[in-house]
């Protein structure tokens, strides 16, 4: 005796068929009637460069280094992230902040290599959470596809959110402040 997990099997009818069921036009009538069914579906197909698909609230894609209003750096080196990095993802170096260098950064401690190598990445948000100065954040964009692996390892210039003194509108978009006015939030 089988259990059934699911509803879906059905029995097998094993019975001689009749002259109409020799046809097979019942059966290609139920077949032509489903084509039709979907032939007046809304098309779930994205015609992708044109439109994008739009990402759930929670989605987490790629990583972010933040700055303050002033453009100063965010991160402290305290290395929390990589410690909550469950793939051991990303490396950092610290290196102390020099006399004439507080344009630069906020703390004292700066991280002087920053390096996450996305082909480890399991997209967890550890990082996030763990860092007590939200200097890392996961952003809405996805992560694009590159030929080689040594492309998939971002560095500190490439995660790091674009300066708001020198680039205020680039600012904004990698907040996300620019397509919220759009949409009237």
């Amino acid at each position: 005796m089988s259990v059934q997990i699911t509803n879906r099997s059905k029995p097998v009818d094993r019975r001689p068929m009749n002259w109409v069921e020799r046809l097979y036009l019942v059966n290609i009538f139920k077949g032509m009637a489903i084509t039709l069914k979907h032939f007046f579906k809304k098309k779930v197909t994205i015609k992708y460069p044109e439109e994008t698909r739009p990402f759930s609230k929670v989605f987490r894609g790629l990583h972010i280094l933040n700055r303050d209003e002033e453009g100063r750096e965010k991160c402290t080196a305290c290395g929390l992230c990589a410690v909550a990095c469950p793939a051991e993802a990303i490396t950092m170096e610290a290196a102390e902040r020099q006399e004439g260098e507080e344009h630069l950064y906020r703390e004292e401690k700066y991280a002087a290599k920053y390096e996450i190598n996305m082909l480890r990445c399991i997209f967890c948000g550890y990082c996030e959470e763990a860092c007590p100065k939200d200097a890392i954040y996961l952003s809405q964009t996805f992560t694009p596809a590159n030929y080689q692996r040594k492309g998939f390892i971002y560095k500190k210039d490439d995660l790091l959110i674009p300066n708001p003194v020198t680039d205020p509108e680039g600012y904004k978009k990698a907040l996300g402040t620019i397509s919220r006015e759009k949409e009237g939030v």
